[in-house]
């Protein structure tokens, strides 16, 4: 199972700028390593130990959860998505 939660960073809220972070349950041996090196408390364990996005809106996409996950269960990325319509195509 995969779960995909988009976030807004803080320092971005305003332009609007957007990134996926993508936990997958299948890979994850819930050893909470993403949840104590997030450094802004964005992770947090459900009642079955996996790791979930509990405040979102803090995430500044540093990536350590991703970083750290020994089995590479978590994913953070751009969301495309919200860059679509932003400027021109050159950009600007």
């Amino acid at each position: 199972m995969i779960m995909k939660v988009k976030v807004r960073p803080s320092k971005a809220a305003a332009s609007g700028d957007m990134n996926k972070v993508e936990i997958y349950r299948g890979w994850c041996k819930k050893c909470g390593i993403c949840v104590a090196f997030c450094p802004r408390g964005v992770l947090d364990t459900d009642e079955s130990s996996y790791p979930i996005v509990k405040v979102p809106e803090k995430c500044n996409g540093c990536q350590l959860c991703e970083m750290r996950c020994p089995d590479f269960a978590i994913v953070v990325s751009k969301d495309e998505e919200s860059y679509a319509g932003k400027g021109s195509a050159s950009g600007q």
